[in-house]
Formats: C-alpha cells, sequence, structure tokens
C-alpha cells in the first residue's frame, strides 16, 4: 500500500466546507482485500490505537469501525481512521475522514479534515497519513512501528504551526461573528473580513495599534516617563548600561530593586526584589544578556496583576501567581515539577492556556534563596517558589478578578493606554488589591509595563475563576456590532460564458459607482488601478486570485469567475456568495483531473451555488437543464435562494413555470431584454442595443448579457444602470478575445475562444447569422482534453466550415507534436468527409493561410488559446477592431 499523491483543498471544496487533504492511494496486495481476511488484525490494530473503538464510522455511533472492520471492510477505509486516530493522539483534533473509489482497481481517493487554519505547507497532515499507511501494513505484517517517537515528532511540529491561544481565540471570535477569517503562512497573523472592510491582526495587536505607541511600549524606561507625566504611579528607576552604574542605581534608589532588560519580554531576565550588591550584580549580567540597556527600579510590594484594556475600556482582569510547586513531604521539587507539566493544559511557549514549568538556572537559582535543589523533598504543603516574578511565559498561573477591579484602578489603567497611545494592551501593576481603592502612599502602587500585542490565555483561560471572551472584545473593536465585514461577492461558473459574464456584471457594478475587484481567465482587475485596472496578469480563476481581491483594502465589489480547475485542484477562495451564476454545464475538461462524466463537472460546479449565504441570490440558464436542476439540490435548498433564472425566451417552460411561481426570470420578448417578477414586467433594453450582440445575432452573448443583468440586480443595481453598462460594454475594450471582429485587409477576422462542442456550435451559428456565409476557420484546441472531446468539437466545426486551418499551440499539455492535428483532422472528416483542411506550424502561419484561402469579404474565425500572441499578430498585420453593428 503507498501513497501515490497528496493535494490540500483549503477552502469549501466538493467534500466539506472547511479544509482537506486528499491523498490518492494505492492498495497493491491489499486489492480487494478485506479486514476480514486477515484474521486477528482488527483486534491487533484496536489493541495498538485504542481510540479506534469510539470511531463511529457510518453506523453513526461508537464503535462503528469495530463492527465493520467484523464484517469485513477495504483496507484504505481502516487507513482513513487510522489517521484520524494519529492526528487526535498529537491533539490535531478533526473528524471528517471519507474514502472513495478513484475508478480504477484497488486505487481510492482519501479524504481527510485539516484544522480550519492549518498551513497550506505543513506537511503534518501527509506525515500523518504516511504513519496510518505503515500502521496499517506494520500491523498486518506483525511489525507495528514504535507510535510513540512519531507522535512526538509530529506533536511538535503541529504545536509549531499552529495558531496561539490568542490568534486561535480572535479566530473563534471573529467566525462566531460571520467575520471571514484567513491565516496568512504559518504567521499569527489574520486578515479578518473583505476588501474595504477589512482588518489585520498580529496575535493582539490590530492593524490600528500606535507604532508609536508600541515603540514606547517596547521601552520599559521611556514608558515610565510618559506615564508619570500623565499623572500615573511607576516605580522609581533608573537605566545603566554597566555594573557599577548597576550599583550606584542600587544605592540611589534603594532596596529592594527590580533588574530588568529595557527591551525584554515575556519575564526574560527578570530578578526581582533584590537587596544585595551580589544580587544586583547578578541580576544586571543575566538582564545584560538580553538587552545592554537595563532598567533597575524600585520594587513595589503586593500583589501581581494583569488589566486588558481594549478600546478605552477594561475587558478583563486576573491576578497573577508565580511559577511554583505544593509540596506532599514525598516527591522532590523535579519530582513536583514533571506532576504539574502531566496537566494536558500546559504546553511549550502560549501554545497552551498554561506553560510548563522550567528548572533551568534561573529556577535552580531561586530555589537556592529559599534553602532547596532540585532534589528537595519540600513538607506537605509547603509552596515553594520557582520563580519570583509572575508571568505566565515562565510556568506562572491567573486568577479572574474582572468583577473585582476598583474604578479607581480600572481609570488609572485606561488612563494608561490612552497614554502610551494604544488601542489593545495590558497593563502591568502591583498593588496591595486591585478591588481596594489606589493607596495614597507613595511607592504603595505603580503601573510595571504596558504591553503591545498582550497574551489572552490568562483572561480566556484562567487558572481560576471564570474564563473572559476577551477575543470577541477585540472583534467588537475592529467590527463593531452591525457594521459589515463582508463586500457583496458574485461567483460565476459555467462551461461557456464565464468571462465574458464576470466582465458585463464588473463593468454594471462600476457604472453603479463601486471599486470592483475581478478576477477572470486573463487577469485579476480592480477599476481604477493601471492600465484598464490590470493589476496581476494570469489565468486568475482560481482560489489565489480570488483571495487576492477580497484581500483588496479598496475593492468594494468582487465579481469571480470560478473555474473547474481550482475547485477541484484548491476549493474556493471564499464562502459565502451572495450571487452564484452557473452559464451552463457542457461536456468540457473531460478526462481532467479524474473529470469523467459531465455529471462530474455537474457535482464540481454545484459547489458554487452550494456555497452562497442563506437566503443569496442563484442565477441559472433555464435553458441548460443541468445549470437550471442545481435548484433542486439539497445542499442548495438548505441556503434557502433567491433562484433567478435566465433563458431566450419567456416561451420557455421553466421560465414561463418559475415566473408564474412568483419568481424572478430574465429573457428576450419583442426585442428587449426583460426582467420579470411575478405578473411585473420591467424592460431593460432592447436586444440590438447590447454592446457586442451584433442586434441580437450572437445569441450566446445576448445569454450572457441576461445573466448579468440578473446578478447585478440581484445586488440591488438600478435598471437604468445595467442598461446603460450594457450599451457601453464595449469588445474590444471591456471583453478583449471574447467575439471580438478586426478587419484586416478585406477579411473581417472573428477572434473568440471557444475550445468545446456547444461554444464552437454557439460562435459557428453567429458566423452563420452575421456573413450568411460560413468562411475559414483557424483553430487549435487545448490538449488535455480527452480524444473523444476532441473529436466531438471537431465535428461541431465541419458542421459550419468547409475549410478549417489546425495548428497545435506552444503548450502541447502532454500531448506529442501533431497528435492534435490528426485528432482534430480526424473529426472533421468524420462529420464532413470533403472538408479542406491545412495543417499550419503555428499561429501566424494559421492565419496568414486562413486570409489566403479566404475569398474577398469572407469571414475567418480565429480560436486560440493564449491571447497576448493573437494580440500581437493582428498589430502585425494591421488588424482594425470593427464595432459589433459592422460586417
Amino acid at each position: 500500500m503507498r501513497i501515490d499523491a497528496l493535494r490540500r483543498l483549503g477552502g469549501p471544496n466538493v467534500y466539506l466546507s472547511r479544509p482537506v487533504l486528499v491523498a490518492r492511494l494505492e492498495l497493491a496486495e491489499l486489492t480487494e482485500r478485506e479486514t476480514t481476511d486477515r484474521p486477528g488484525f482488527a483486534e491487533r490494530l484496536v489493541e495498538l490505537l485504542p481510540g479506534l473503538a469510539d470511531h463511529h464510522c457510518s453506523a453513526g455511533r461508537p464503535g462503528g469501525l469495530l463492527d465493520a472492520m467484523a464484517r469485513g471492510t477495504y483496507f484504505g477505509h481502516v487507513t482513513e481512521h487510522v489517521a484520524l486516530e494519529l492526528s487526535c493522539r498529537i491533539g490535531r483534533e478533526v473528524c471528517f475522514g471519507r474514502t472513495v473509489w478513484a475508478g480504477s482497481p484497488g486505487v481510492y481517493d482519501v479524504i481527510l479534515e485539516c484544522p480550519r487554519d492549518e498551513p497550506s505547507a505543513s506537511p503534518v497532515p501527509g506525515a500523518l497519513l504516511a504513519l496510518a499507511v505503515r500502521t496499517v501494513t506494520g500491523v498486518l505484517d506483525g511489525r507495528p512501528p514504535a507510535l510513540k517517537p512519531e507522535l512526538a515528532r509530529l506533536r511538535a511540529e503541529y504545536e509549531r504551526t499552529r495558531l496561539g491561544v490568542s490568534t486561535a481565540a480572535l479566530a473563534r471570535a471573529a467566525r462566531r461573528r460571520g467575520v471571514p477569517v484567513r491565516r496568512v503562512g504559518e504567521l499569527n497573523l489574520l486578515h479578518l473580513g473583505h476588501g474595504r472592510h477589512r482588518r489585520t491582526v498580529w496575535a493582539a495587536m490590530t492593524d490600528a495599534t500606535s507604532a508609536i505607541g508600541m515603540e514606547i511600549a517596547a521601552d520599559k524606561r521611556l514608558a515610565q516617563v510618559v506615564l508619570a507625566e500623565a499623572g500615573i504611579p511607576v516605580p522609581e528607576g533608573r537605566l545603566v548600561t554597566n555594573a557599577a552604574e548597576a550599583l550606584d542605581a542600587l544605592r540611589e534608589i534603594g532596596p529592594p530593586v527590580v533588574v530588568k532588560p529595557l527591551s525584554g519580554h515575556q519575564g526574560e531576565g527578570v530578578r526581582v526584589e533584590l537587596s544585595e550588591p551580589a544580587e544586583v550584580l547578578a541580576a544586571f549580567r543575566a538582564a545584560a544578556g538580553v538587552d545592554e540597556r537595563v532598567l533597575v527600579e524600585s520594587y513595589i510590594p503586593g500583589r501581581d496583576y494583569r488589566v486588558l484594556v481594549v478600546g478605552g475600556r477594561v475587558a478583563a482582569a486576573a491576578e497573577l501567581t508565580a511559577a511554583h510547586v505544593v509540596g506532599d513531604g514525598t516527591a522532590t521539587v523535579a519530582e513536583l515539577v514533571e506532576r504539574v507539566n502531566a496537566d494536558p493544559a500546559r504546553g511549550e511557549g502560549h501554545d497552551r492556556p498554561l506553560t510548563r514549568l522550567r528548572l533551568g538556572a534561573a529556577e535552580v537559582a531561586h530555589l537556592a534563596r529559599q534553602g532547596h535543589r532540585r532534589d528537595t523533598v519540600p513538607a506537605d504543603g509547603e509552596v515553594v517558589w520557582l520563580r519570583r516574578n509572575a508571568n505566565l511565559s515562565t510556568g506562572g498561573t491567573s486568577r479572574d478578578v474582572t468583577d473585582e477591579v476598583h474604578p479607581q484602578v480600572a481609570r488609572m489603567c485606561v488612563r494608561a493606554a490612552a497614554a502610551i497611545g494604544m488601542d489593545v494592551c495590558g497593563v502591568d501593576l502591583r498593588l496591595p488589591d486591585i478591588a481596594a481603592p489606589l493607596p495614597s502612599d507613595p511607592g504603595a502602587a505603580g503601573v510595571l509595563e504596558v504591553n503591545a500585542a498582550p497574551g489572552l490565555r490568562m483572561h480566556l483561560r484562567p487558572h481560576q475563576g471564570k474564563g473572559r471572551d476577551v477575543a470577541a472584545v477585540i472583534i467588537d473593536l475592529l467590527f463593531p456590532p452591525g457594521t459589515p465585514s463582508r463586500i457583496p461577492i458574485v461567483s460565476v461558473t459555467g462551461t461557456n460564458g464565464k468571462t465574458t459574464t464576470v466582465r458585463m456584471v464588473a463593468h454594471i457594478l462600476a457604472r453603479r459607482g463601486l471599486r470592483v475587484g475581478m478576477a477572470c481567465t486573463e487577469g485579476v482587475y480592480v477599476e481604477g488601478r493601471g492600465a484598464g485596472g490590470l493589476v496581476y496578469r494570469a489565468d486568475a480563476s482560481g482560489p489565489r486570485s480570488a483571495e487576492m481581491v477580497l484581500a483588496d483594502r479598496s475593492v468594494e465589489a468582487a465579481v469571480l469567475e470560478t473555474a473547474r480547475g481550482g475547485i477541484v485542484r484548491r476549493g474556493l477562495g471564499y464562502d459565502r456568495a451572495d450571487v452564484a451564476v452557473v452559464t451552463n454545464i457542457t461536456a468540457d475538461h473531460l478526462g481532467v483531473d479524474d473529470t469523467l462524466t459531465v455529471d462530474d463537472l455537474v457535482h464540481i460546479k454545484a459547489l458554487v451555488a452550494e456555497e452562497i449565504r442563506d437566503g443569496g441570490h442563484l442565477v441559472l440558464n433555464a435553458d441548460d437543464p443541468r445549470a437550471a436542476g442545481l435548484a433542486e439540490r439539497p445542499a442548495v435548498r438548505r441556503r434557502d435562494p433567491v433562484v433567478r433564472l435566465f433563458g431566450a425566451s419567456a416561451r420557455s417552460a421553466a421560465i414561463a413555470r418559475h415566473v408564474a411561481q412568483g419568481g424572478v426570470a430574465y429573457f428576450v420578448d419583442g426585442g428587449l431584454l426583460v426582467e420579470a417578477a411575478g405578473a411585473e414586467r420591467t424592460p431593460l433594453l432592447p436586444v440590438g442595443e447590447v454592446a457586442g450582440a451584433f442586434g441580437g445575432r450572437a445569441a450566446h452573448v445576448v445569454a450572457n448579457a441576461l445573466a448579468a443583468a440578473a446578478a447585478a440586480r440581484a445586488l440591488g443595481t438600478p435598471a437604468d444602470v445595467v442598461a446603460d453598462a450594457l450599451r457601453s460594454f464595449a469588445p474590444h475594450d471591456r471583453n478583449p478575445g471574447r467575439g471580438c471582429v478586426y478587419r484586416v485587409g478585406d477579411n473581417p477576422v472573428l477572434v473568440d475562444y471557444a475550445h468545446n462542442p456547444a461554444a464552437v456550435a454557439a460562435i459557428g451559428a453567429f458566423v452563420r447569422r452575421q456573413w450568411d456565409r460560413p468562411g475559414v476557420a483557424a483553430v487549435t484546441l487545448p490538449g488535455d482534453r480527452e480524444d473523444a472531446l476532441v473529436a466531438e468539437t471537431a465535428r461541431a466545426l465541419a458542421e459550419v466550415f468547409g475549410r478549417v486551418v489546425v495548428y497545435e499551440d506552444e503548450d502541447l499539455r502532454g500531448r506529442a507534436p501533431g497528435e492534435m492535428t490528426d485528432l482534430i483532422v480526424r473529426g472533421l472528416r468524420e462529420r464532413r468527409p470533403d472538408v479542406r483542411h491545412v495543417a499550419a506550424g503555428d499561429l501566424k502561419s494559421a492565419l496568414t493561410t486562413a486570409l489566403t484561402l479566404a475569398g474577398p469579404g469572407e469571414p475567418v474565425l480565429l480560436l486560440y488559446e493564449k491571447l497576448q500572441p493573437v494580440a500581437d499578430l493582428l498589430h502585425t498585420l494591421g488588424a482594425q477592431p470593427r464595432p459589433a453593428d459592422a460586417g
């Protein structure tokens, strides 16, 4: 058994609305073998991984997997469950798995859920599956792997790359509010919201956090000066750079003192309550190892508190207790530390609510001051301190005191945050009791530090007391209740017309006054930027391009072409579109990415219809039964969508029925594009005024215009704006490469991207209606389609064109040179034995040959794969754009 391929789908996908790993598993010698063929296997496996006994499997109850193995199940299915169990063993809790046949004997796709914010490049999911394969085969062979060291390594890698406690809490709080969340790489950096509403947080630091405030907070001495000037009590301090200055500070301030690095954090290099010169010198050396500038300040007695201030209000407060153990009269200090660290709530760094206790040099030195060593056995009930500073990062604990904070203390903390200039900060202070008024005696209370990007874990899950949802408070600061976090999203899929429809919708919304981000096969565009708004040139019909548009803070509406390839290979790049448009679903891309039938295409493209917001709009082609049928899918109906149909005529049975039931539809009636909502009719504009539709003779362009009008109207665009935009949608400027006519000498040259049977049939019908003669076609077709589809497309060409020049694109897509030419010619001759066909070497040769074959005034159809070489060639030939109403 082996893993042949892995791919991660990061967005909503055909398996799950959350990320998944898809693995191609080859069972090899285990093909068609079941668990019942290997007596004792299930028992040995469950003995190794007892948690498998609780797996539900399809039974929907604990023990379902055991029943399946007892009845007999394939080993791919078992491997799926083992991978899920191993994942849970390292704290990576996911529950969804599925194993599906991949079309060949012994070949299966194993689909495993991934944590939502796990980095896309994380090696952990693939390594877990590989370990699952070795576990299953090892148990079969009687040599199971040693799981403990493997899982320890994977746990460490998972902990290293998972979101920190604070950032994870912010992500959860945002999602509860319906705010989109996207993690950036492996960082604790989150993009929240879309477009113009997008905000960014890095742990608890927001994009509104003052850079000056952060600099002040990072410089502890400067922060003390700023706070003192605001009348806020702070310790008396001296900045020193050598041992002699540290001793002078001790004499000037008077013992006890605190010694700490000027720019340290998380308690690093801090020594507390020092009175002897030797202690101060040792503390200076430790602090200077962190920062050569060291702060010596007066020690304020009392308790340690952290107060979280968010947006000028106290959000939470905690009393902090330094790292310690409590003796039982029998265990050593080291054993007590090990016992405390067994708590699963403790981890390394900030990845768990509490940090593991350590017995490093600082802890051992502090033990010595108390007369203890690592092997000392403390008395029963004796508290042994490992640290004097009460930082969670050094193993301390917290107790929630939010409800105890005295109003005077709260006002002081809020003023401290304002003085430094922080929107979110943690105020560290010492005072006798946070529930009492501030003491009036000098040095009896004070603010020790103001922390930028404060950790939230002490408030989220305190060691004692009630947890506070401080992450939600920060999200409310970024997105006050009632304010939007999303922009309107229109997602367009289908087989034909996607790019044109996307461009039309974007043009309509721009005419409405919105700044539109658009992603299509030619690139990413933002209205008003660069040449024609192009910001990124590529085939931009996948999830990365969608993410690019939605991350642009200037964008007010997004229109996204959503192609099959992106859905299959990476999932969607967004969640919950407001409008989903499905132009049609016909044969194309068959034989690519295991897409074998048109039903497979329907299943893939249906995801766009399924992933709309509740009550969102669904624009479907009434003339295409597969597209129109999406409205009846259970996953679509659960969204309770507003269905808007479009089609060529009001006489369509589907449209007539839909309108009679009070639905909304768009069609051509009496030479007009019309919107019907129940009994109400709203004329939009005459068909003859739709730019690029050649007076209605380009029926496919009319269909695209109807779909675009439906999408724009779903977003509340006024009818007159829709009409104005469709009139001004000049093809050469707004829709290059799609139905554009040029004049080369005496011949009109029609440039189009048609590359499947339905598209070729549509463009052929237009040529007949427009010029009343077929002309000559110069064609290439994509090489990654299956032979039968290439042949069918060629036959559709032969229906119209008796003279065809065939050329091959530079990218052969895995085909041998000449192979595609032979396939196309064979298909042409199957439909039309008398067809005149010429093989041309490249694009230039194909077009010049076609022009030579064409008679005076005869049209030439040029089908292409890449637009830029076509544009360059037409420029070289002196081609002139022709308006849609010209011949």
